[in-house]
């Protein structure tokens, strides 16, 4: 029996893709997962993320990586339909990478509050059936799911790598990041009040700190 574990990196920043990866593995190969130590990829190092990673996909029948861009985010976001927003659009990144993996299981990190209609909306797409595990924080208890979020997480880093080679350093991207946030200021400051397409622009800190700009600039006129 082939099982496969799906999850993503990069969903809460506003900088950069969101990267979504699956892996799949023959059941009676799981327990070498553990063997490895893979676990929640935010448990890791960078370092031992990209070891896990090499060792993980060697160990894998198969994976698959998808990145979202910010413009593909920034469509769906704004799209205004209730139920068709991130959540539908990584349920569908999820419904690609398992139809590519074709498992007999997959285990997947639940974006939705709603589990079960997470399941739903993977379900939906695929041409095939397939019983789908939907759990939030499964990253914690699946090891399929924790090798699929560090392949993930280190295909995000490297993204977000090349984009500081070309941006400078704007720190992790996430809202949380005062770097991140200063990085975002300057641009607009710095160049007529748009920000470039790593940037996703429908995230609400972003949109406020260009407001902001703009009233700033009409009562200086």
């Amino acid at each position: 029996m082939l099982v496969a574990g799906v999850d993503e990196a990069g969903r809460g920043c506003v900088v950069g893709p969101l990267v979504v990866a699956g892996v799949v593995l023959k059941e009676e190969n799981l327990h070498l997962l553990k063997g490895l130590g893979v676990k929640d990829s935010k448990l890791l190092s960078p370092k031992k993320r990209e070891t896990l990673a090499a060792e993980i996909t060697r160990l894998a029948e198969k994976h698959m990586i998808v990145k979202l861009s910010p413009m593909e985010i920034d469509q769906v976001v704004e799209s205004g339909r209730k139920l068709h927003k991130l959540n539908r659009l990584e349920a569908r990144t999820m419904t690609k990478i398992i139809e590519t993996l074709k498992p007999d299981v997959a285990y997947v990190d639940a974006a939705d509050v709603v589990e079960d209609r997470f399941k739903h909306h993977i379900q939906e797409g695929l041409p095939f059936k397939v019983k789908i595990v939907s759990e939030h924080k499964a990253d914690k208890v699946y090891p399929v799911v924790s090798a699929a979020s560090i392949i993930a997480k280190v295909e995000r880093d490297k993204a977000i790598a090349a984009l500081k080679h070309e941006y400078g350093d704007f720190g992790s991207g996430y809202l949380t990041d005062e770097k991140t946030m200063i990085f975002l200021k300057q641009w607009l400051q710095e160049h007529g009040g748009d920000y470039p397409d790593c940037v996703r622009k429908s995230w609400k800190p972003a949109k406020k700190a260009k407001n902001e700009l703009g009233a700033t600039q009409k009562k200086l006129a």
